[in-house]
């Protein structure tokens, strides 16, 4: 039974459970309380919907959603015109989400140690070292434990906080909000629904599925995994609640460690850097080699050309740059989830479109449900979007 429920899924939901989601959650709880619930059900909601998209597209096709792209704009200037908008958004998103990664985990490493030099680029050889060894799925799987520890740590704390349940339901309701507040959904937004996530799912899916009649267990896996690192992202955010009034606004790791006091005390300050370097280490590995995926599909490679892995070693280049410029580790994990969001309608918008085509899918093309599920989440999510871009330049 537990096969049927942790799989590919299990590893999308593992990699948004990273140092951006545990920044991000806790941003909004310090700043808005349960405020901003809704929006991060509305993120769960969009991630299950996309995500079983990419999977049955990845199930029926037995490739990714870069092959896919690929054969269908096979020529002339929409290929152009659809390679140029998939590859910037791949390039400008993982190689943002990756100084995020990158950040999040010397922010660990900081609260265990104190200030280290040249920590990035430690974390960045490190990553280097395992990822061209291709001997990371074991040292993965032993980081996701530790973050799994860390969700259940969230748990306890949350009970122990004892949060008002009214307030909680109050905040699955959408309410006004500030341009900040704008910043933070489309940050819950972008990295719970990660672009690069839709590449890797489709690609890992046919490894575990191969019967037709697995499509209903591949949507069983896909809910599961997806709505449990939900409820632990909820979970950050009604823990960092307990601290609302109390702290205007995350700077540091240590502002990070205080919500874990009420159950730890004075090792809230270890456990929150082991979690933090474990789930930065993770989707360290994580990121660069989706984009390796991503391009495979779009260009044709294979796994042994010298490009998919000068695409990684670029994407892991630029995460490490970017950590090494002097910049707050928080405001650049914000920054990378904010683009994110930003940047997932170029994505989804593709997506949807191939799940509609019979040529592609065959009878398993979207249903009406799914696609006014789908085009739902597009609408909010481009309207989220141009809100905020708006806001930003009326500040100039």
């Amino acid at each position: 039974m537990l096969k049927k429920l942790f799989g590919p899924s299990t590893l999308v939901a593992a990699a948004f459970i990273g140092p951006g989601t545990l920044t991000t959650c806790s941003m909004a709880g310090v700043q808005t309380g349960y405020g901003l619930l809704w929006a991060l059900l509305f993120s769960i909601v969009a991630t299950i919907i996309l995500q079983e998209m990419a999977a049955r597209l990845g199930f029926v096709t037995r490739s990714g959603l870069g092959e896919a792209i690929s054969a269908r704009f096979s020529s002339g200037v929409n290929r152009v015109i659809v390679f140029s908008l998939i590859v910037s958004a791949i390039v400008i998103g993982n190689a943002a989400y990756e100084a995020g990664n990158i950040s999040g985990a010397v922010l660990g490493a900081q609260l265990m140690a104190g200030d280290i030099q040249f920590l990035p680029l430690l974390v960045g050889l490190v990553a280097f070292v395992l990822l061209y060894a291709g001997k990371y799925k074991f040292i993965e799987s032993i980081l996701i434990g530790l973050v799994i520890l860390m969700s259940i740590c969230f748990l306890v704390t949350a009970i122990l906080v004892q949060p008002d349940l009214g307030e909680i339901l109050k905040g699955f309701v959408p309410s006004p909000h500030s341009y900040s507040e704008f910043l933070l959904i489309l940050g819950l937004i972008g990295t719970t629904v990660v672009p690069y996530n839709l590449f890797l799912h489709a690609s890992t899916i046919s490894k575990k599925w191969t019967a037709e009649h697995d499509l209903k267990d591949i949507r069983t896996e896909n809910a599961v995994s997806i709505l449990l690192g939900g409820i632990i992202s909820i979970l950050i955010v009604i823990t960092a609640a307990a601290n609302y009034g109390v702290i205007s606004e995350i700077k540091s790791a240590q502002d990070l460690a205080i919500q874990m006091e009420p159950l730890f005390g004075k090792s809230a300050k270890l456990l929150m850097g082991i979690g933090l370097l474990a789930a930065g280490l993770s989707s360290t590995l994580t990121a660069p080699i989706a984009a390796s995926y991503a391009a495979k599909g779009l260009f044709g490679w294979n796994e042994d050309d010298v490009k998919f892995k000068l695409t990684w070693i670029t994407i892991l280049l630029i995460g490490v740059l970017v950590a090494t410029t002097g910049l707050k580790p928080i405001m650049i994990i914000k920054f990378a989830q904010v683009t994110n969001a930003l940047l997932l309608p170029f994505i989804a918008i593709y997506l949807i479109y191939l799940c509609n085509k019979k040529e592609v899918l065959g009878k398993y093309t979207n249903s009406l449900l799914t696609n006014i599920l789908a085009g739902m989440v597009m609408f909010v999510t481009i309207l989220l979007s141009l809100k905020t871009i708006n806001q930003l330049f009326n500040l100039f």
